[in-house]
C-alpha cells in the first residue's frame, strides 16, 4: 500500500459516495487506475464494506450504554455460546473480548433507559454472567469510523 492508496482510503473513509473519477482527480490518477486500486483493496480485504452512517436520534437509538461483563466461565464453548447470544441482539453495535478486570465490553444503543432494562433482562435470561456493570454516555464528544492511516506500513519498492 503506497501513499496514493492511503489517500484513496482517506477519501473513502470520509465519504464513500465520492465518484471514482473525483477520487482519481484528487489523488492524481485517471478513473480506471483509481478504480483498479479500489478493487484491489476490496479483494485484499482492506476495504471490508461501504455503509451509510445514521443519526442515532433520528432512528430512536439516542442512548448509548457501555456494558462491562465479567464471568467465571472461560471456556471456548461458553465464549461461542455467548457470542451467538450477543449476535441476536441488534442493540449491541460493538462487542469486544477484553484483557484486564473486564472480560467483555459491549456498546449498546437503545431509545431510553426502559429499553436498556428490557435488553438487560433478555440478556441475563439467555446466558449466565458473573457481573454486569453499565455506564451511560451523557454526551458524545468525538465519534468517527475513520481509522488512522499514518500507521500503514508502506510497500517496499520492488527490485528490478
Amino acid at each position: 500500500m503506497d501513499r496514493i492508496d492511503r489517500r484513496i482510503l482517506s477519501i473513502l473513509q470520509e465519504d464513500c459516495t465520492v465518484p471514482v473519477a473525483e477520487i482519481g482527480r484528487r489523488v492524481g490518477l485517471s478513473t480506471t487506475p483509481c478504480w483498479r486500486r479500489i478493487q484491489k483493496m476490496e479483494e485484499d480485504g482492506v476495504i471490508t464494506g461501504r455503509v451509510a452512517l445514521l443519526d442515532p436520534a433520528k432512528v430512536n437509538a439516542k442512548v448509548t450504554a457501555f456494558v462491562a461483563i465479567t464471568t467465571n466461565q472461560h471456556t471456548e464453548d461458553w465464549l461461542k455460546k455467548f457470542a451467538d447470544v450477543i449476535r441476536d441482539f441488534p442493540e449491541v453495535v460493538e462487542f469486544y473480548r477484553m484483557a484486564g478486570q473486564v472480560d467483555y465490553l459491549l456498546r449498546v444503543t437503545v431509545p431510553d433507559i426502559g429499553a436498556y432494562d428490557a435488553f438487560y433482562k433478555r440478556l441475563i435470561a439467555k446466558i449466565d454472567i458473573t457481573d454486569v456493570s453499565t455506564t451511560f454516555a451523557m454526551e458524545q464528544i468525538k465519534y468517527t469510523t475513520e481509522l488512522p492511516l499514518s500507521y500503514v506500513v508502506p510497500e517496499k519498492p520492488k527490485a528490478d
